[in-house]
Parts: structure tokens; C-alpha cells; sequence
């Protein structure tokens, strides 16, 4: 069974791993002047759009999320607009902390919110896939020995990569280097998306290893 969900997860990873590829590179051939850098907010969204409607795809086919006692089209509806208002109020709670942390206020608005936006795509998104919209289940999840099963471990491991990785870009921007990648909020962006692609490699490999060590309470 372990070894059925690891495969799982790897599939799953790869397919993310390729519609950030696929966000970068379609665009750029056809829309002329798409780039990285010269159009990052562009891009930004792009990623956001892929990896936004490649997780909600992947993991409804594969059944991650929890089951649910009631199936009335009332319920469900519901549920998804329990699970949009989070992705928003995500948003803004990550525009909120990111803004405690330095960014411009007035001036670069609209790309620190477009930064929030990549973040929540790159964490938020992958919870209310996996946990649904249960603040409870978060708490648990991130919470010191709350993980019940391998999906939750993974939880962990591609958050914690995705928030550092983004940490960590935001340290060339106030030197003086003049280079295009330290346009606000560049470095940051590109620090989370490579620290999400790190959490997807490192998230299945670190449970594999450490797999006879692992240990799970029933829900």
C-alpha cells in the first residue's frame, strides 16, 4: 500500500512539475515578447492558472480529498464556495504578511497581491484539495506529529518548501546588482516556484526513506 500510494504521489508531482514547465514555455511561443522576467506578472498568473487547475483535476481523479457523509448537489455547492472565499481570504492574508515583511505598500500593489496569489495557488490550493475547507484538519496537519497519513506528510514538506523558497528570494532585491530578477516581487516568485518544484521532489523521496519509520494515528 505504501508503495501504491508513493507511485501515486509521483505521478502526481510529475504532472505538476509539468504544467509549471508547460506554463513557461506555451506562452512564450505564442505570445510574442513573454518572458520570465519581461513579463512576469504574465507569467505569474500562468503558473497560478496551471498548477491551480492541474491540482484540482489530479486529485479529484485520484479521490485524495476526504470523504464526504452528505452528496447533494446543495452540499457540494456549498463546499466549493466554502473553498473559494478560503483561496481569497488566503490571498489576503499572504498579501498582509508579505507587506509585514517589507513590500511596498501603494506603490507595487498589485504585484504584491499577484505574489499572494502564487502562494496561495502553491499551498493553499494543494490543502483545500487534500484536507478540504476544514480549518480543524489544517491545524492538525501542520501542527507538531499531525499527520495521519502519507498526503498530509506531503502537505508539509511542499508548503514549508514553497514559503522558504520564497523567503529566501526576497534577499538579493536590496543589493545593488541591477539585474532584472531583482524587480519587485521577481526573486520571490522565482524562489517559490523553485522551492514548490524542491517540496515536489523532496516530499516522495523523504517518505520512501524514511517510510519504515513512519507511523500513522487512524482519523
Amino acid at each position: 500500500m505504501w508503495d501504491r500510494e508513493i507511485r501515486a504521489m509521483v505521478s502526481t508531482h510529475a504532472i505538476m512539475a509539468a504544467s509549471v514547465f508547460m506554463a513557461t514555455v506555451v506562452p512564450a511561443v505564442f505570445l510574442p515578447g513573454f518572458s520570465v522576467y519581461g513579463t512576469h506578472l504574465s507569467w505569474l498568473y500562468s503558473v497560478s492558472a496551471a498548477v491551480t487547475a492541474v491540482s484540482v483535476a489530479v486529485f479529484w481523479l485520484l479521490g485524495i480529498a476526504p470523504p464526504t457523509k452528505k452528496h447533494s448537489l446543495g452540499y457540494k455547492l456549498s463546499r466549493l464556495c466554502r473553498c473559494c472565499v478560503y483561496f481569497f481570504l488566503s490571498c489576503i492574508f499572504f498579501h498582509f504578511v508579505v507587506l509585514l515583511y517589507g513590500a511596498p505598500l501603494v506603490e507595487s500593489a498589485l504585484e504584491t497581491f499577484s505574489l499572494a496569489v502564487l502562494l496561495t495557488s502553491l499551498t493553499t490550493l494543494r490543502c483545500l484539495c487534500v484536507l478540504g475547507p476544514n480549518v480543524q484538519a489544517w491545524i492538525r496537519v501542520f501542527s507538531r506529529h499531525g499527520a495521519m497519513s502519507v498526503w498530509d506528510t506531503c502537505l508539509q514538506i511542499t508548503v514549508a518548501c514553497t514559503l522558504v523558497g520564497a523567503w529566501v528570494g526576497a534577499f538579493p532585491i536590496p543589493l545593488d546588482w541591477d539585474r532584472p530578477w531583482q524587480v519587485w516581487p521577481v526573486s520571490c516568485s522565482l524562489g517559490a516556484v523553485i522551492g514548490f518544484l524542491t517540496g515536489l521532489v523532496a516530499a516522495p523521496a523523504w517518505i520512501h526513506h524514511h517510510r519504515k519509520h513512519l507511523t500513522y494515528k487512524s482519523k
